[in-house]
């Protein structure tokens, strides 16, 4: 792990979270920490307020892969990107000096808009329908048809992200070191004129997913990136696939990801 030692603080201000970071920035330097104030500059991303927070700051700032981020809960929270308390910071700056912390590597997902600008997405990109009438999908596997889908929309999410949007729709959660995504369907419509696989499925990486919007009336969904809207009008097409972008964060050596998935939901 790099010894690299700027940090740069991500976090909505506020006057209650800005005294508490004022005095985490004088703990830092007193352990030999230097605050930077562009991200741009700095070898460690702090994220403050939890896993939606953590999500943001990974794409404000770019999803950089020349640094490592790291997430701190406000009091009383707790995040499967976090690992530490906003009381505890002193623990997390010992264990960056000390080499107690292990990198992990997050796979995430890349999304072209119609054949437009490429977006990344650390958790999900989500499609659904805006009008009280089912959109539908053309679902494409390595450009050859898969299904037609007709529902409420489409989850495509990473392993970290299966814990998210997509457990609520009944998928899978995956283990981080597995190189894939998983599809899931919100509230499709199955009956004897329309069919669709009914279930979640899980894509290797090497696998390209092309999700055709019907133009039938339903023609300006809400496609989101993981916590944020995506302000484009008429979408007709959403291609996403993996490459080895990958968003680098540290971990305690004896909490592991599955230790976070059973504190969080056992």
């Amino acid at each position: 792990m790099s010894k690299s030692n700027e940090l740069f603080f991500y976090y909505h201000r506020d006057g209650e979270t800005d005294s508490k970071v004022e005095t985490l920035h004088r703990l830092a330097e007193e352990n030999g920490f230097q605050i930077v104030d562009r991200h741009e500059d700095a070898s460690i991303i702090v994220s403050i307020g939890g896993d939606g927070a953590f999500l943001q700051a990974v794409r404000k700032t770019g999803f950089r892969q020349d640094c490592i981020y790291t997430g701190i809960t406000r009091e009383g929270q707790s995040g499967l990107y976090c690992d530490f308390n906003i009381d505890n910071f002193d623990e997390m700056l010992h264990s960056l000096q000390h080499d107690e912390m292990e990198v992990r590597r997050f796979p995430v997902i890349k999304t072209k808009i119609n054949d437009g600008t490429v977006f990344y997405c650390l958790n999900e990109v989500t499609v659904r329908s805006t009008i009280v009438k089912t959109i539908v999908i053309d679902v494409k596997i390595d450009e050859q048809h898969f299904e037609t889908f007709r529902g409420d929309g489409l989850i495509v999410a990473t392993p970290t992200g299966s814990t998210g949007y997509t457990k609520s729709a009944r998928g899978a959660v995956i283990d981080p070191l597995t190189a894939c995504y998983q599809v899931s369907e919100i509230a499709s419509l199955n009956n004897n004129q329309y069919r669709t696989l009914g279930s979640s499925f899980i894509l290797n990486k090497n696998r390209q997913l092309i999700l055709d919007i019907i133009q039938d009336g339903n023609d300006y969904p809400i496609i989101s990136l993981d916590n944020e809207a995506l302000p484009i009008r008429k979408v007709q097409s959403i291609e996403v696939s993996m490459d080895d972008t990958v968003i680098k964060t540290v971990k305690l050596k004896n909490n592991t990801y599955w230790d976070r998935v059973k504190r969080t939901f056992l």
